[in-house]
């Protein structure tokens, strides 16, 4: 039988992280949390489910799951987030080829993602394929800051598995926007990086764009509240995203 070593990534996650776990009961032979110094519960839940616990800060999401990645004792590692899980079709299938053996080096599996408990499969939500097993001794995380990818080497292409997993993105619209509020500073930072000039309409006008198409291009139209909240959100993120590049490039020109 192969096995498996697990990921997570956590920040105040106590509410949602006994889920993830439980979710890998069976499949993972370790689970190994990396937290970025929660302040609620997280890393005492965590120990007690019996998971390998390192705390570090969080600099960009590809380099903290690449980390975790090279804490692995298994060459194939299942990445997860504290807000996802296995769905159960997807833990029968991911089971099976671990009692038969892997053969292939990557895999990827749809996710379905969810707003305040609403099953979202318009806005680019679905399927979001997610490359999130895969054999390490082929294979790195991107280091991007944000929508970090695996990569491969060798001209290797992941294989497309049926069965979700389960994002669970927000409870309530307050904590949405809190997590995009936070992805909008990183995104701004990485604008910045490459250093070209924005002008003031700008913000507005990517924004705009980017609501258009979440909500028209994307079908988020057909999903009632939840398609327009995410649409909307989507240019407030967009909007944020670059008026914060822009204080970054006026701060280094000044």
């Amino acid at each position: 039988m192969a096995k498996i070593s697990a990921t997570i990534l956590t920040f105040n996650e106590s509410k949602r992280i006994e889920a993830c776990v439980e979710s890998l009961r069976d499949i993972a032979d370790e689970i190994i949390v990396i937290d970025s110094y929660s302040t609620d519960d997280t890393v005492e839940i965590c120990q007690r489910l019996g998971c390998k616990v390192r705390q570090r800060a969080l600099g960009g999401y590809g380099a903290q799951r690449q980390y975790a990645t090279s804490l692995a004792t298994h060459s194939y590692v299942l990445s997860l987030d504290a807000d996802e899980v296995l769905s159960p079709a997807l833990r029968a299938k991911i089971m099976k080829m671990k009692q038969e053996g892997f053969q292939h080096r990557g895999y990827a599996f749809p996710r379905l993602n969810f707003y305040c408990g609403f099953a979202v499969k318009s806005c680019g939500w679905y399927p979001d394929l997610q490359v999130r097993l895969f054999d390490k001794r082929y294979a790195n995380w991107d280091l991007r800051d944000l929508d970090e990818r695996v990569i491969f080497r060798d001209n290797v292409q992941p294989v497309v598995i049926d069965g979700d997993i389960l994002h669970y993105r927000c409870d309530t619209p307050e904590e949405y926007e809190e997590t995009e509020r936070k992805h909008a500073e990183i995104l701004g930072h990485s604008l910045a990086k490459k250093g070209s000039s924005i002008g003031p309409l700008r913000p507005r006008l990517e924004g705009v764009k980017q609501f258009l198409k979440c909500y028209l291009g994307q079908g988020g139209i057909w999903d009632g509240m939840p398609g327009r909240a995410i649409s909307a959100q989507r240019y407030r993120t967009t909007v944020l995203s670059y008026q914060t590049a822009r204080r970054y490039l006026h701060q280094q020109q000044g």
